[in-house]
């Protein structure tokens, strides 16, 4: 289906301007028809004429059909359908990573660089656009954290959460989405895998181009389970 909703995106001009002539040479035809069937006079010609009636109305039918089906579609359909679906990046993959777990491998990283101190503000965030709300920058979280805040920039693509100990270089990402939000929630993130103690956790939006943005980062500390 989602090649059926590209083409229909891509092509929604030639589609209607196709129905158009396609809506004046059937309706055309009905008239035509029409007429021809009320001035019949024998037999033979009436049911010629009623024939040529039937598959001009169905042919009109089906135009209509079809229009509606093209103008229900590209109005209704096409705009709910995430960005992913009708634009083709090379790091949409990322999407599929699944969401609020670590890979064991992603583990293994994180724990060649084992967390390190301080708690600086957060980085890089803008506005309206790319934000983490909660957790705050300096905030003490454990077990099942909320990620809310807001991804909402021109041509959104699609985000993704990495987490990496404070100081250190490797990310690991453990969430992504593919719509846009504004002030709500992201997604969740399990800390319970993680070992005690100060971690970076950065917000990464790509736009529809495959282009990322500079990414909104803040400190936390994960606390161990009561």
């Amino acid at each position: 289906m989602t090649a059926f909703y590209k083409f229909v995106a891509s092509y929604e001009a030639l589609i209607y301007i196709v129905l158009a002539i396609g809506g004046l040479f059937s309706f055309r035809w009905l008239w035509r028809s029409w007429r021809e069937t009320r001035t019949a006079v024998y037999r033979m010609e009436r049911e010629f004429s009623a024939r040529r009636l039937g598959q001009s109305a169905a042919f009109s039918v089906l135009i209509v059909v079809l229009f509606c089906a093209e103008f229900f579609t590209a109005s209704f359909v096409i705009p709910g359908l995430p960005s992913s679906e009708l634009n083709s990046t090379p790091t949409l993959n990322l999407i599929s990573t699944p969401t609020g777990t670590l890979s064991p491998e992603m583990m293994t990283q994180l724990a060649n660089f084992p967390p390190q101190a301080a708690l600086p503000g957060a980085e890089g965030c803008t506005p309206n656009q790319i934000m983490i709300t909660t957790p705050k920058s300096g905030d003490e979280v454990q077990g099942s954290v909320d990620l809310i805040g807001t991804v909402d920039i021109p041509n959104f693509g699609f985000y993704k959460f990495e987490v990496a100990p404070q100081g250190g270089v490797n990310w690991a990402i453990f969430s992504a989405g593919s719509k846009a939000v504004k002030n709500g929630a992201l997604g969740k993130w399990n800390t319970t895998a993680l070992t005690p103690g100060d971690y970076q956790l950065r917000l990464v939006v790509t736009d529809n181009q495959g282009v990322a943005l500079p990414p909104c980062v803040i400190s936390v500390r994960v606390m161990p389970l009561q």
